[in-house]
């Protein structure tokens, strides 16, 4: 507690009264209050995108970056209760405290309301598919939901929901006493003040366990403006989360037969009321947007206490009912009456970074950052690094620190290389961040002197000769003679001796080389208590002997030693452990880097002594292989390499499925690498090709089925040993889901292929068995001979399945 004198409690509550001035909180946003730096009428224009009021009236700013879309209504009535739903278009605010739905019929009568909402519950209903069986949820583990809750971030928008023993023991003690010289007022205010957050209480009667799990699990299908955000968790995570929400209750809603009388006038009041203006849902357009607001009342309408105010435009001349403080409605009439302006780069960041949330997790400058009553629920596995490895990096400089093509991989593909941290990246989809990118870069500049690394190409035999200096230096600096950033780097997917810290090989990929000179230099500076040291103090060098005690000559021959990528040898201090993993009665999964399966493999072994290896970065089966399993490379803790432990057949590593203009136009490769060409051509070459990964999940008998997508068609991917005739095969079901029929074309086999018969191709160690299909098979090269087998795929609407054998082959 504080033990503070009269004139610091004075100081502290005048803070206190500063900071809730300058804040101006959002209907069910969970934005701190004080913590963004926007304006009053930049809050308003905010507010305004969020409530869409421009839905239907003009002379509002428009911010469609910001718009808040509502959420698409086809097949509602699968995902929500009949009785939420009904009482939701009764009271949307008493059904869901917070929501930015407004109250459409609060000028009606309780018996209108009533009848009107029964109405539209009965037409909803009739546009959805029927709802499918709760499944039983007794085998799903609310306990793992409740950790995975208070760990992957969902605390940050949602707050705590509640606390489990334990939940909060964290090492730090918020009952503190210290002097008064040392109280900083406005911290001291900020403690007084909770952070407001979106309320779930609703959930249990909203949803079941099933439809609430599939919701988390793709959110943006039914919320595409990403203000709920896809967590990435798998089917079973989603499942783990949605029974911790629901809790013990079971559904008590008793499926609704829509009657037609009720329907048709549902759909009435649908179109009447302008629904579409804010829901999609097929088969209906929104009415053309009227009255503007640059001249109205804004006293009466939306923004007044009553909604039975006479200026409205869309319901008869009744407006709708938004649940908004005082402060809310002048921030909009603020950014109503306001001149337009054009926002600067710097002010169009902050809005997006308070829209988005992203301020709930990240500093960027002076504003955001976790709250302190957050702060306990951000962990991390690697105690060690202290908060560098459980609170979210600092967005401050971010567009100079992070290339181009590695923030689009953070921002559109999840991409993590924080193994340690328990906080997730949401992905809040590439339509509603894609111009953050540009202005990250706009904004962020760190000038400096070109890193100067030789050159792979046309060098002289001098130029060599000083490249091997370069790069010996390199390794001697990272290794444990040197400055021993092994000690706390993984290297290689190998892992480090002390702190499992982020692997040193990622560096050149991710990091622009001004920001990685100045870093480390002065960790710091960018990373205020950063466990991070460094080898040049002030600028100077701590090693002397190397490169003679330049400084910047030091700092490029790491970075040119990283730029290497996996041909660079270990540093000294670099320790490999090989570790075989064998398969019992039990198929075994193992995840890391390998050479048949590249960055993100997999490897599945199967009890029949049948093994195979999944590429997650491109989607495909990538080798085969009987016998023992996987040799692991790892020292300690993490997954480190894997390779097979007997023998493998080694399939392609490109994406299986593309949208091919003709069958002669060329498959899209996987961009190759070499030592004299390290730098990826194409760092975006998966999601450029429309491939996405999502995950898998196990049955059973903890057999892997693989999610990804393909465009927009959704794919799930099962492989299960089978015998045949006295030989053990490989059976691959491949099951397709998309709302329209498409073509795509499927690259099923790659090699020195013969065809046997009109389904079966085979090369010297492996018989591909495939169903009756329109193929391609095409020559690559001639030597060494290799082909490709192409399925021309016509894929119906709904779902659908292809089966596949693979027989390997004794030679």
């Amino acid at each position: 507690m504080f033990n503070i004198t009269e004139l610091t409690a004075i100081k502290i509550f005048t803070a206190f009264l500063s900071v809730i001035a300058s804040s101006v909180v959002m209907a069910g946003d969970p934005a701190l209050p004080g913590h963004h730096p926007l304006s009053q009428i930049q809050a308003g224009r905010l507010l305004i995108a969020e409530l869409r009021c421009a839905a239907c009236h003009t002379g509002v700013p428009q911010e469609s970056r910001f718009e808040k879309r509502a959420p698409d209504l086809n097949d509602v009535g699968a995902r929500v209760s009949s009785e939420f739903l009904r009482s939701f278009l009764v009271s949307p605010s008493t059904a869901h405290p917070g929501t930015t739905m407004p109250n459409v019929l609060d000028s009606k009568s309780d018996s209108e309301k009533q009848a009107i909402a029964e109405s539209l519950t009965h037409f909803l209903i009739a546009q959805s598919r029927p709802a499918s069986p709760e499944a039983l949820t007794e085998s799903i583990d609310r306990q793992q939901g409740f950790e995975l809750f208070h760990s992957i971030g969902c605390v940050a928008c949602h707050g705590p929901k509640e606390i489990a023993p334990g939940a909060l023991d964290s090492g730090r003690n918020d009952e503190y006493e210290e002097d008064e010289e040392d109280i900083d007022p406005v911290k001291a205010a900020r403690k007084l003040i909770k952070p407001s957050v979106v309320g779930l209480n609703h959930l249990s009667a909203k949803y079941t366990v099933k439809s609430l799990s599939e919701f988390l699990f793709q959110p943006l299908k039914v919320r595409s403006s990403g203000y709920m955000p896809d967590m990435k968790l798998t089917p079973a995570e989603s499942l783990a989360v949605a029974a911790y929400l629901v809790g013990d209750s079971k559904p008590v809603d008793t499926p609704l037969v829509p009657k037609a009388e009720l329907v048709e006038s549902g759909r009435e009041h649908f179109r009447n009321m302008n629904c579409a203006a804010c829901h999609p849902l097929s088969g209906f357009e929104a009415a053309p947007v009227v009255s503007s607001l640059q001249t109205a009342n804004l006293t009466e309408g939306c923004l007044s206490d009553s909604a039975k105010s006479s200026n409205a435009s869309t319901l008869g001349g009744r407006s709708p009912r938004f649940q908004l403080e005082a402060n809310q409605v002048s921030a909009i009439s603020a950014a109503i009456r306001a001149e337009h302006i054009v926002e600067s780069d710097k002010d169009l960041l902050a809005m997006s970074l308070t829209a988005f949330r992203c301020i709930n997790c990240h500093k960027r400058d002076d504003y955001g950052g976790v709250h302190d009553a957050h702060n306990a629920y951000f962990k991390g596995s690697q105690l060690n690094l202290g908060d560098d490895g459980r609170i979210p990096p600092p967005l401050t400089l971010m567009g100079a620190k992070l290339q181009p093509t590695w923030m689009k991989k953070v921002l559109f593909d999840g991409e993590s290389v924080r193994h340690y941290m328990a906080t997730r990246m949401p992905q809040y989809g590439t339509t509603n961040l894609q111009h953050l990118p540009d202005l990250f870069r706009r904004l962020d500049v760190l000038e400096g002197p070109d890193m100067k690394i030789p050159s792979p190409e046309n060098r002289t035999e001098e130029e060599r000769e000083k490249e091997k200096d370069v790069r010996a230096a390199g390794r001697e600096l990272l290794g444990d003679k040197g400055a021993s950033c092994v000690a706390c780097h993984n290297f290689n997917g190998k892992a480090a001796s002390v702190n499992q810290g982020i692997d040193l090989l990622t560096s050149n990929e991710r990091l622009q080389p001004a920001w990685f000179r100045r870093y480390l230099q002065n960790p710091g500076a960018f990373r205020p208590r950063t466990v991070m040291p460094t080898a040049w103090p002030d600028g100077v060098a701590a090693f002397t002997t190397i490169l003679d005690g330049d400084t910047d000559r030091q700092i490029e021959a790491i970075w040119y030693y990283l730029s290497l990528g996996t041909s660079a040898a270990d540093p000294p201090g670099v320790r490999a452990v090989n570790t075989k993993l064998d398969v019992g009665d039990t198929t075994v999964i193992h995840r890391g880097r390998s050479r048949i399966a590249g960055f993100r493999g997999i490897a599945v072994g199967l009890p029949e002594k049948l093994n195979y290896a999944f590429n997650a970065e491109t989607g495909t089966l990538s080798a085969i292989w009987e016998g023992e399993f996987v040799n692991i490379n790892w020292s300690g803790q993490g997954s480190g390499d894997f390779n097979p432990a007997s023998q493998s057949i080694q399939l392609a590593q490109d994406v299986s499925f593309a949208s091919l203009d003709d069958e002669n136009a060329p498959w899209p490769l996987l961009p190759v690498m070499t030592k004299e060409a390290p730098t990826n051509p194409n760092p975006l070459y998966p999601k450029n090709v429309g491939y996405q990964f999502r995950g898998y999940y196990l049955d059973e008998s903890l057999i892997p089925t693989f999610q990804y997508r393909s465009g927009n068609l959704e794919i799930e991917d099962r492989t299960v040993a089978i015998e045949n005739e006295g030989n053990r095969k490989l059976q691959r079901v491949l099951m397709f889901d998309t709302t329209t029929p498409q073509t795509v074309w499927f690259r099923a086999f790659v090699g020195d292929i013969r065809q046997v018969s009109d389904q079966v191709f085979r090369s010297d160690r492996l018989r591909l068995t495939i169903p009756v299909s329109e193929t391609r098979l095409r020559s690559l090269s001639s030597e060494p001979k290799q082909l490709e087998l192409l399925l021309r795929l016509q894929i119906p609407q709904g779902q659908s399945t292809l089966e596949l054998q693979y027989e390997p082959l004794t030679r």
